[in-house]
């Protein structure tokens, strides 16, 4: 039977008020309000048909639980095609594969009664196979080239956000080190989060100071996360802050007991404390590729470049005319011109 009871049009528009939040700040109104509305979109309708689909057995929680997921991967899928420089007018079939995959592998899995972990790796895999099928369509059909193919799947929202706490996470406690060590009577009281404030990881994660939060709400995007890519990333923390997000990452009902609200609030301060990210200035690709090429003449010019794709010698040598080469995205000219500088 359908799961009546999940409220999933206020859940859905939920969903989209706290993804206004995370939106990339470098992003414009335009690309803000694609993602947010990609997401809410997906998740109303998600949500619609695991409400009233008479054929599907969930409940409310399993499907507010699909329906967040769903959620989640839309909202870094669709941050990692805006900044992949894919056209515009491919950016929706993409995400719809994206959104089809995820509900199909969802419902299959929780179907099956699989463990939770084993299902958030076999989405992540799915979601991260369809993209990369997706990019690749795309360029064998002439519409990207290879060097924007391999650059759109380079891009991982999620695990830049990881990335992110963690830094985050390590400035806070070096803050909180620095407080430690003023002179007595000099420290400011420390104002704990909703519900008090312990430091322990195996205790509440709703009762956890600003650093333990951060650890806590670390954990939980590492808890969608394939189990490789996590340990990948664990291997770049201090080794205190490691073993906290292990603990958390263990801790039942981790997202239950966090709450909502403290999580969006971690993440939204977390976001404001990161250095704004600033576009690629076309000028600057073409003055460092003149640069490069300065050091040769035309024939040796010609010589070095006879192996790159026709795309990064149109990149060049529209550069030398004072242009830049507009079909190639301004991130990817960029990585080009630095590979160029590069060349002995």
């Amino acid at each position: 039977m359908a799961a009546k009871d999940f409220d999933y049009e206020g859940f859905a528009q939920n969903l989209a008020m706290q993804a206004q939040e995370l939106v990339p700040q470098e992003f414009n109104d335009e690309q803000k309000q694609y993602v947010i509305n990609t997401l809410g979109n997906f998740s109303m309708m998600a949500g619609k048909t695991l409400a009233e689909d008479k054929s599907l057995n969930f409940d409310a929680e399993q499907s507010t639980y699909i329906t967040q997921i769903i959620a989640e991967w839309s909202f870094h899928k669709s941050v990692d095609i805006i900044r992949s420089g894919i056209p515009r007018q491919y950016w929706d079939s993409i995400m719809q594969r994206i959104a089809y995959t995820i509900f199909e592998i969802a419902k299959q899995t929780f179907a099956q009664g699989l463990p939770t972990d084993k299902i958030i790796e076999l989405i992540e895999h799915h979601v991260n196979k369809t993209y990369v099928e997706a990019i690749t369509e795309l360029k064998d059909k002439g519409i990207i080239d290879e060097g924007l193919m391999e650059f759109a799947a380079s891009q991982s929202n999620m695990n830049k956000m990881a990335q992110e706490m963690q830094e985050q996470a390590q400035a806070q406690a070096q803050q909180e080190q620095d407080a430690q060590n003023l002179p007595e009577g000099a420290q400011n009281p420390v104002q704990p989060v909703e519900g008090g404030a312990v430091t322990q990881p195996a205790e509440d994660p709703n009762k956890v100071g600003s650093k333990s939060l951060k650890l806590a709400t670390v954990a939980m995007l590492f808890n969608r996360m394939n189990r490789d890519r996590v340990q990948t990333i664990l291997n770049k923390f201090d080794d205190d802050d490691a073993e906290a997000v292990v603990k958390y990452m263990q801790v039942p009902d981790l997202e239950k007991k966090v709450g909502a609200q403290n999580t969006m609030r971690c993440l939204y301060e977390i976001k404001m404390h990161l250095p704004s990210s600033t576009d690629v200035i076309p000028d600057k690709v073409v003055k460092k590729i003149k640069e490069f090429a300065a050091q040769y003449s035309e024939q040796e010019l010609e010589r070095l470049l006879i192996k790159e794709r026709i795309g990064v010698k149109r990149l060049v040598f529209s550069a030398l005319e004072d242009k830049f080469y507009e079909k190639m995205p301004p991130k990817v000219a960029s990585i080009v011109a630095s590979h160029l500088q590069s060349i002995v």
